[in-house]
C-alpha cells in the first residue's frame, strides 16, 4: 500500500501530470481526427506547465501552508526530545556529509539542532527509513549530525518509519508524556502535527526549509518561469494530496470503529 501510494502521488504531481495531458494531446493529433482537440489538449499542458513554474502563482498557493506556524522561539518549560522528521538522502561517499542530505534533510537537521542546544540535556530524535538503500535517512542524519558537533550519546535512532503516521506513533511509544518540539518543513508542519495529535502527542513546533517569499521584486526573478517555483507548486500539491489522504483514511478508520461497535451491541443483545 505504501508503494502504490507513492507511485499514484507521484504521477499526480503537476509536471507529470501535464506531460501525460500534453502526450494524450500529441496522440490525439497525430493518430485521430481530433486535431483541434488534440491542439487544445496540447495548449492547456503547455500552459499549466508555465503556470505551476510562474512565482505569482506558486508562491501565492503555497505561502497560505508554510505560514500557519511561526518559527520555533524558547519556551518557558524544559524540552526532553527535539524530533527531526525524515527526508530524502542519498548515499555517495565522493561527496561530504551535508550533500548527502537533501536540501529539506539538511535545513530539517540544522534546525533540530539549533532548538536541541537551546535546552541542555534534551535528545535528538531521528527518524527516517533507508528508502532502497543501504544506510537509513536516520542514520545519514546522525552522522551529519555528529560532524556538526552533537554527541552520539544526545541521539536516538527510529530507522523504520516509513511516513509521517509511522513517526507519530513510534514517537508516542518512545516519548509518552515529556516534552517534544517536532522539526520538519514549514509546508509538511500541519499534516505532521495532526499526525502527532492523533498518536496523543502535544508537540510545540518548529517549521523549517520555508520556501515561498513575498520580497522579490526584479522582474527577471519574479515573472520568469523556473524551478525553484515549479518545486514550491509540487510542495502545495504534495501537501493537499496527503491532507486528502489523511482525511479519508481517519474517515475509513472511524467507520470501521463504528461498525466494530454496532456489531458488538447487536451481538450483546
Amino acid at each position: 500500500m505504501f508503494e502504490l501510494k507513492k507511485v499514484v502521488s507521484a504521477l499526480l504531481m503537476p509536471l507529470p501530470a501535464l506531460l501525460i495531458i500534453g502526450l494524450v494531446g500529441l496522440m490525439l493529433v497525430m493518430f485521430t481526427r481530433k486535431q483541434k482537440t488534440g491542439c487544445f489538449v496540447v495548449l492547456f499542458s503547455f500552459v499549466g506547465i508555465f503556470l505551476v513554474a510562474f512565482q505569482p502563482v506558486s508562491s501565492r498557493l503555497l505561502m497560505p501552508i508554510e505560514r500557519q506556524y511561526s518559527a520555533f522561539f524558547p519556551v518557558d518549560e524544559s524540552i526532553d526530545y527535539v524530533m527531526v522528521l525524515g527526508s530524502g538522502h542519498v548515499v555517495d561517499d565522493d561527496i561530504p556529509p551535508t550533500s548527502e542530505l537533501s536540501r529539506a534533510g539538511l535545513m530539517r537537521l540544522t534546525e533540530g539542532i539549533r532548538v536541541m542546544r537551546i535546552y541542555p540535556g534534551s535528545k535528538l530524535i531521528l527518524s527516517g527509513y533507508a528508502a532502497g538503500s543501504e544506510v537509513s535517512n536516520a542514520r545519514m542524519m546522525a552522522k551529519v549530525a555528529l560532524a556538526l558537533g552533537v554527541s552520539k550519546s544526545d541521539i536516538i535512532l527510529l530507522e523504520t518509519a516509513k511516513d509521517t503516521w509511522e513517526e507519530a506513533r513510534q514517537a508516542a511509544a518512545f516519548v509518552k508524556n515529556k516534552k517534544l518540539v517536532v522539526v520538519t518543513s514549514a509546508s509538511h508542519m500541519n499534516r505532521a502535527l495532526n499526525e502527532f495529535h492523533s498518536a496523543g502527542l502535544k508537540p510545540y513546533a518548529a517549521p523549517t526549509n520555508y520556501l515561498a517569499q513575498r520580497n522579490i521584486d526584479q522582474a527577471w526573478e519574479k515573472y520568469a518561469p523556473k524551478g525553484k517555483y515549479l518545486e514550491q507548486t509540487e510542495r502545495y500539491w504534495h501537501e493537499t494530496l496527503g491532507t486528502i489522504w489523511q482525511h479519508l483514511r481517519d474517515w475509513a478508520s472511524d467507520y470501521e470503529e463504528q461498525a466494530l461497535e454496532v456489531e458488538a451491541a447487536q451481538s450483546d443483545v
